[in-house]
């Protein structure tokens, strides 16, 4: 069952076959634990359902796609346990979308932060827009991309996911994301992404369900063991996050903004 939210939400539409999921928060659309939820369980509806052909997953706004974990939540996690349980979260979405038979196109059409930059990698394809720019800013939190990272690695390879792992505090831009195989196309307009999207969600549509379910198959093959994986991943972010270099690293970035 999909929770209400009392701050941000998740939306689905279906429309002749494409499903549209879209997700907003006022902090830059980042992910509480109830975003991440509900994104989970609203991708597993999408593909379950036999009236889905291929979704569209999306955020709303004009500035970021996704700024990664919710700091109001990082900052109230008091143990272990609560921390495996958000990071967990992450891992749900993740899990949901790999395990997903439909396509999924992902519309990213401002900065990816952290989980943000997870969401990205984790859809089949994403259309993108100059500004797209991008950063995995764990390490400078004191914590690591251990969730996400498996998913960033697959989609731009060891050593590109290296360097946005360990100098957490550099943007890359749009361009160097569609360099690495991260974005497969970047536009220079909304209007240009957005006709883009529609174009190619409309040939999916007319393609075979079963063809492409089995091709999502084969192009995630070797990644069965991410419904163990990533949940250990999320035990090691979980416990990182109660350090007090956590918590300072958290309240110097509060002070900037």
């Amino acid at each position: 069952m999909i929770k209400e939210l009392k701050e941000g939400y998740v939306k689905h539409e279906l429309h002749k076959g494409i499903a549209t999921i879209e997700f907003f928060h006022p902090q830059s659309n980042s992910l509480p634990g109830i975003i991440l939820q509900n994104l989970a369980l609203t991708i597993k509806h999408a593909g379950d359902d036999p009236n889905t052909i291929v979704i569209v997953l999306r955020s709303t706004g004009e500035k970021a796609f996704c700024a990664g974990a919710s700091f109001e939540e990082l900052t109230s996690i008091k143990n272990e346990t609560e921390g495996l349980h958000f990071f967990s979260g992450f891992a749900h979405v993740i899990n949901a979308m790999r395990t997903c038979p439909k396509f999924i196109i992902g519309r990213i059409h401002g900065k990816c932060v952290g989980g943000g930059l997870g969401l990205a990698a984790g859809v089949d394809y994403a259309i993108a827009k100059e500004g797209a720019d991008i950063k995995l800013s764990e390490l400078a939190l004191g914590i690591g991309p251990f969730v996400v990272g498996p998913a960033v690695e697959r989609k731009i390879g060891t050593s590109a996911f290296s360097q946005l792992a360990i100098d957490a505090t550099l943007w890359r831009n749009a361009d160097w994301a569609r360099r690495k195989g991260l974005y497969a196309e970047l536009h220079t307009s909304t209007e240009s992404m957005d006709e883009s999207i529609s174009r190619l969600a409309d040939t999916l549509m007319h393609s075979s369900p079963e063809a492409m379910a089995e091709m999502k198959r084969i192009l995630w093959k070797g990644t069965e063991h991410w419904d163990k994986l990533l949940f250990e991943r999320a035990a090691i972010s979980g416990r990182l996050v109660l350090s007090e270099f956590t918590k300072n690293a958290i309240e110097k970035f509060r002070k900037k903004v």
